[in-house]
């Protein structure tokens, strides 16, 4: 009955919103675009509810999966709104892809970093590569990128750098994650951190960064440059606040040389 109640409606008013553009941008255009978005929105989301929840739409709390799938959702629907409104010039397409964006961003703060962590949750996040955590994190990272260079120099250079900046966190937190699923299973919560998981998070930060600094370079992209220096950077607090106090012997010395070495070649 999702898509009778709200398929229908949305595919009604977007086809109303193409009759009427014929007669120029206008209140009533407004009208039907905006109640072809909001219908639209509401019937994504709610078929990503029944699926999850075996069509149980009231459930009370929602888990990774739901949030995961609802943050996509939203930055792909705001990327589609964001190249409709360069033809267009919609208004309302412009302040529901901006809508969209702000809900993407507080459903990963709160959702995916906060409430629904796997680090903070018991979830089993799968497989060892196929998993949760390519939903979650690194499924939104690649959207949130693709939706900064959809609103790159056609939106406040700022608007488009916090969208690159949550890309990064995410695809960060992505690989953070995945290292301690390879050594607690697929439960992040179990077990304590070993010296040899801290050890494998510097190294996999130094790579990370790195990568990022040759994308930079190879592309000609300030962007990556300057996402790769944020991510040494973080490395090398991680390096002197916790690699120094929780790593011993070996691992500790492997861990400043490799870091050493690393910030040399940068040089």
């Amino acid at each position: 009955w999702l898509l009778w109640g709200y398929g229908i409606p949305a595919l009604s008013f977007w086809a109303g919103s193409i009759f009427l553009r014929r007669h120029g941008d206008d209140a009533p255009l407004r009208t039907v675009e905006s109640a072809a978005i909001l219908f639209t929105v509401l019937l994504v989301f709610l078929e990503i509810r029944h699926a999850v929840n075996g069509g149980d739409v009231y459930r009370d709390s929602a888990g990774l999966t739901e949030v995961a799938l609802q943050v996509c959702a939203a930055l792909a629907m705001a990327i589609g709104l964001e190249r409709l409104r360069i033809r267009t010039g919609s208004v309302v397409h412009d302040i529901a892809a901006i809508v969209l964006t702000l809900f993407a961003g507080v459903a990963t703060v709160i959702g995916l970093m906060v409430l629904e962590s796997p680090i903070f949750q018991p979830t089993d996040v799968g497989g060892v590569f196929f998993n949760l955590l390519l939903l979650g994190y690194a499924l939104p990272a690649v959207l949130a990128l693709l939706l900064s260079y959809a609103v790159a120099g056609r939106r406040p250079a700022s608007y488009a750098n916090t969208i690159a900046a949550a890309a990064l966190v995410l695809a960060l937190t992505y690989v953070t994650f995945e290292i301690r699923r390879l050594y607690h299973g697929p439960v992040l919560t179990r077990g304590p951190t070993t010296g040899v998981e801290q050890y494998t998070y510097s190294i996999a930060w130094l790579v990370f960064g790195v990568a990022l600094l040759g994308i930079g370079i190879l592309f000609n992209s300030q962007r990556a440059r300057l996402a790769s220096a944020v991510v040494i950077a973080l490395t090398i607090l991680k390096a002197f606040l916790i690699d120094m106090s929780t790593l011993s012997g070996v691992y500790r010395a492997l861990s400043f040389m490799c870091l050493g070495l690393v910030l040399v070649a940068i040089g």
